[in-house]
This record gives C-alpha cells, sequence and structure tokens, in this order.
C-alpha cells in the first residue's frame, strides 16, 4: 500500500527547514550505504550524526507523531532518524531494496524496516526528473510531490529515484518498525480506521455502530500488534 500525506509541514515551515538546508555543508551520499547500494546511490545528504540533521529530524517526528492520518497509517513503534539528502544535475538513486535492519547510531536496538517514508522539501517546478519510482503489486507508481507531502509505503518494495536533470531535489527519507509487521494487516486497519473516523464524523463518536466497528479495529490491534 502507497499512502499519500499531503501537507505534513506547512508553506513556513518548509521554508525555515529549507533555509538551514540551502546554508548547509553536504557530504557524499555513499558514506551511509551498503555495498550494494554504494554502486547505484549517487547524491549528498547530511551528515547523520551531525546537530542540523538531530535537529530537523526531531522536528519531522514530533509533527508526524500528532499528524492522525501517519499514525493510522504506519502504527509505528521505532523510527529511524530522518535523513536529509540532496540530489542534483545527473544523480540519481538506482533500483534498490531498503536494508531490513537498521541501527540508529549509537544505539545497539536493531529497527527492523517495516516502512519507508520520503518527505519532500522542494516542490516540483524547482528540478527536473528525479521521480521516486515505486514497484508494488499494481505495477509501478511514479511520486513526484508537493513540498511538504510525504509518501509512506512498504520497505520491502523495489524502488528508484531517476536521475535529475535539472535543478535540484531536496527530501528526508526514514524508516520506521510498525507495530504491526503484515503490510496486508497495517492496510486492513487503516481502511477500517479511515471508516470508524468518517462515522463518527457523520453519527458522532457514541454511536452504536460507530462504538462496534472501533472495538473490531482494537480487538485486531490487540491480536496482530507486536510491542
Amino acid at each position: 500500500m502507497i499512502i499519500v500525506i499531503p501537507r505534513v509541514f506547512s508553506d513556513t515551515d518548509i521554508q525555515r527547514i529549507r533555509d538551514h538546508l540551502d546554508a548547509a555543508d553536504w557530504q557524499d551520499g555513499n558514506t551511509t550505504a551498503g555495498e550494494q547500494a554504494r554502486q547505484v546511490k549517487h547524491n549528498q545528504q547530511l551528515p547523520l550524526d551531525g546537530s542540523l540533521a538531530r535537529q530537523l529530524g526531531d522536528i519531522l517526528i514530533r509533527t508526524l507523531s500528532q499528524h492522525p492520518t501517519f499514525v493510522s497509517a504506519a502504527l509505528p513503534l521505532r523510527i529511524f532518524p530522518p535523513m536529509f539528502n540532496r540530489y542534483r544535475t545527473g544523480e540519481t538513486y538506482g533500483l534498490h531494496v531498503d536494508n531490513a535492519i537498521r541501527y540508529t547510531p549509537g544505539s545497539p536496538t536493531p529497527i527492523r524496516t517495516d516502512l519507508s517514508a520520503t518527505l519532500f522539501l522542494c516542490s516540483p517546478q524547482e528540478y527536473e526528473g528525479g521521480e521516486l519510482v515505486i514497484e508494488d503489486n499494481f505495477g509501478s507508481q511514479r511520486v513526484k510531490l508537493e513540498a511538504g507531502d510525504l509518501v509512506l509505503y512498504p520497505s520491502t518494495s523495489l524502488h528508484t529515484v531517476t536521475p535529475v536533470s535539472s535543478g535540484a531535489r531536496t527530501c528526508a527519507v526514514f524508516w520506521l518498525q510498525s507495530m504491526v509487521r503484515s503490510n496486508q494487516q497495517r492496510e486492513t486497519l487503516f481502511e477500517l480506521d479511515q471508516s470508524v473516523q468518517a462515522l463518527t464524523a457523520e453519527l458522532g463518536a457514541s454511536h452504536s455502530e460507530v462504538v462496534r466497528l472501533s472495538g473490531v479495529y482494537h480487538n485486531l490491534i490487540r491480536q496482530w500488534a507486536d510491542t
């Protein structure tokens, strides 16, 4: 399931983040790439252990932890600190699958990557090319969103970033371990939760059908959650 979440950040918030990023010192993206990724990864990124990456990453995670659509879709248990990357002319990230396990710098606790996320930090008009292409059961899905929009997709998916032919593409990427490992179960829970929210708005939280469906939702989480 590929989920686009619009307007995670406002234009004002994005501009503040961009002011910091445009003045930052970037490094070769291969510094955090595995052996296979080094063959296909050609971009720049902020040092993962740098103060700016940590500061902006904390802002991103705090914002998402309060976003109901993100929480409903991801059911996050652990989130790997966001990485901020930039693709300039000719840069690309070839077809790959994200690592199954990641370790937060300085922590021995592993994070299983159930979901991958890309937050777009510049508008599509600022660069040519640079689409995120995700392979799923319905074929190739090409994603190029407005600044402040986020796409969430299974980390098991093959994906690529097409070459940037002009301008610069700036994004934040991160991975998370969900409380529910199965993508199919997460999709079922997300659809059920969206229905509960819609019925709540229409009928009220105390309506018997809303209460019943809410109970089904929470009982499924009790059955499927791995915490």
